[in-house]
C-alpha cells in the first residue's frame, strides 16, 4: 500500500507513554528520494516547538486512527536537541539527533545499534553522481556535510513539472512506500495541460531539479506521459500498476 504524504499531515504521533504531537512535514533526501525525518509539531505539550524523528523509531501508520506509533518515550522526545524546523538541517544536527536517540545514522558508520527495520527494494533514480565520504565529528558522513540534500515535502509540493517539450502540471502530492519510506511516485495535477487528468511520475524519471525556479525536469516528452498507464486517484496503486508503469517507462528495480 502506498500512502499519500499530504494526507498524513496531522497524523498523531504516539510515544510509548502518550501523544507527543502531529506530523507537520517530512524531510526527504533529494539524492535517493527517501524520507529521512518526520517533522512533528508538539502542540500544547511543548508549545512552540517542533522535533525531528528518524525513521528507525517509526511503527506502521494506522489509517483508521490517523496515528503513527514510535518506539520512544515522551521524555526522550522532550530531551532531544532543539532544532530550527524552518531552517536547513545540517549533517551535524542530524548526528546530534542520532546520538540522542541511540540509533544508527542512515549514512552508516556502525556507531549505534541498528533498528530491526529490513531493507526493501527501491527505485534507483537515474543520473545521480556518486558521493564521496569522510569522517567528521566521529560519524561517517558523505562529502558536502554542510549540504545534506534534505528537502521539505511541504515545500516541494506545488513545484512545476516539465517534460522535455513543455510543462505538464505541478506536484500535487507524493505517494510513499512506508516499508522503506521511499517516495515511489509524484502525483502531478495537469489541469492547465490535460484538464481533468492526473498523472504519476517516478523519481527515476527526474533528470534535474531547478530549485530556485521550483521546476522539476523529467526525461520524457508530453506524449509519452499521455500514453502511459492511466492513473485513477480513486483506485489504489497496486503491484500490477507498478509493473505496467515500470515496464512502460523502462525502469528497473534494484536492491536498496
Amino acid at each position: 500500500m502506498l500512502w499519500d504524504a499530504s494526507s498524513m499531515k496531522g497524523y498523531s504521533i504516539e510515544a510509548t507513554d502518550g501523544q507527543i504531537g502531529t506530523i507537520s512535514d517530512m524531510l526527504f533526501d533529494d539524492i535517493d528520494w527517501k524520507v529521512r525525518w518526520l517533522v512533528v509539531d508538539t502542540g500544547d505539550w511543548l508549545p512552540g516547538r517542533k522535533v525531528l524523528l528518524p525513521l528507525s523509531v517509526l511503527g506502521q501508520p494506522d489509517e483508521t486512527q490517523r496515528a503513527l506509533s514510535v518506539t520512544l518515550t515522551m521524555k526522550q522526545v522532550e530531551d532531544s536537541p532543539n532544532i530550527e524546523a524552518d531552517q536547513p538541517v545540517s549533517r551535524q544536527t542530524e548526528g546530534h539527533l542520532y546520538r540522542h536517540y541511540r540509533h544508527e545514522p542512515y549514512w552508516g558508520g556502525g556507531i549505534f545499534p541498528l533498528s530491526d527495520q529490513m531493507a526493501t527494494p527501491v527505485l534507483t533514480p537515474l543520473g545521480y553522481a556518486d558521493m564521496g565520504a569522510r569522517v567528521t565529528d566521529d560519524l561517517y558522513v558523505p562529502a558536502n556535510d554542510g549540504d545534506p540534500h534534505l528537502r521539505s515535502i511541504a515545500a516541494v509540493t506545488g513545484y512545476h513539472i516539465a517534460a522535455t517539450d513543455g510543462e505538464i502540471g505541478h506536484a500535487e502530492t507524493f505517494l510513499l512506500d512506508v516499508e522503506g519510506w521511499s517516495i515511489r511516485y509524484i502525483v502531478v495535477d495537469t489541469r492547465n495541460w490535460w484538464p481533468g487528468e492526473k498523472v504519476l511520475i517516478s523519481p527515476a524519471m527526474v533528470e534535474r531539479i531547478d530549485w530556485p525556479k521550483k521546476l522539476v525536469h523529467v526525461k520524457v516528452d508530453q506524449q509519452k506521459i499521455k500514453n502511459g498507464p492511466r492513473y485513477d486517484p480513486m483506485i489504489t496503486v497496486d503491484g500490477a500498476y507498478d509493473e505496467s508503469f515500470l515496464t512502460y517507462y523502462g525502469i528497473r528495480w534494484t536492491a536498496a
